[in-house]
């Protein structure tokens, strides 16, 4: 199987974000960088599949120079070539522009499966997967938790609310979208370091695309605030007050 899985650099959890100076987006140049944790167990699903079924998995990926931190990583887990679409101009940018680019260098190698992760842990909107699908002309599957291939069938798991799941038959080549938990990822060795430095990263550049369809207007820190309530009279009437307050205005219970 020639398998696809494509990767986002995002800042890593522990950062505390410093905003640009028109507040729109944070800066950059002051923060620390990691693999997209969805990412990640796409990635290891990529890799389980080659070993079930042969073949190669490529890492694909959009943004500036400094995603290659996340390219070499994927690399020494074992991926075994690389795909990056170098422009600085895509590392805040929305979704169908992601999908338009990474399609345009994907769609001559004519991938047997692509995976990427439900989201991204920065912005979030679980839309680059579907969009991507749609621009290959592919069907896709979302929230997967189980992928079985068997003579160009695939055959996935699907997460629905309420604790229930849904088995989906899709015909390959196919796009789906990772759930994060779904196996036991692995990590890079020395040895998977070391051979990530023979192994080929394809740097093509941006097509012309479309203009974005999203503009970031402003990005804000949460705000934290504290409040104090006191409840008197009697204890009973004390203890409905409480519940009261718990299951209407804090949604506890």
């Amino acid at each position: 199987m020639k398998i696809a899985v494509c990767i986002k650099q995002v800042p890593t959890r522990e950062w505390q974000p410093r905003l640009t100076d028109d507040r729109t987006y944070i800066r950059e140049q002051d923060a620390t960088w990691e693999l997209n944790e969805p990412d990640a167990y796409a990635l290891e699903e990529g890799l389980r599949l080659r070993e079930a079924h042969g073949g190669e998995v490529v890492v694909c990926a959009a943004g500036p120079a400094r995603v290659a931190q996340v390219i070499k990583e994927a690399l020494a887990r074992g991926a075994d070539r690389a795909i990056h679409v170098d422009d600085e101009t895509l590392g805040s940018a929305d979704a169908a522009a992601i999908a338009d680019v990474l399609a345009a260098a994907m769609r001559d190698e004519r991938f047997d499966l692509v995976l990427t992760g439900l989201q991204s842990d920065d912005q979030g909107h679980a839309q680059t997967g579907v969009a991507l699908a749609a621009r290959l002309g592919l069907p896709h599957a979302t929230i997967i938790m189980d992928v079985k291939v068997d003579n160009g069938r695939v055959r996935v798991k699907r997460e629905l609310e309420g604790g229930w799941f849904q088995w989906v038959e899709l015909a390959a080549p196919a796009v789906l979208t990772i759930q994060s938990g779904i196996n036991q990822l692995r990590y890079a060795t020395l040895k998977g370091i070391m051979a990530a430095k023979k192994k080929e990263i394809r740097v093509v550049p941006a097509p012309a695309v479309a203009a974005p369809r999203q503009r970031i207007v402003a990005v804000y820190l949460p705000e934290k605030s504290k409040q104090t309530k006191m409840i008197g009279g009697a204890a009973a009437d004390a203890a409905k007050e409480l519940v009261k307050i718990l299951r209407d205005d804090v949604r506890a219970i």
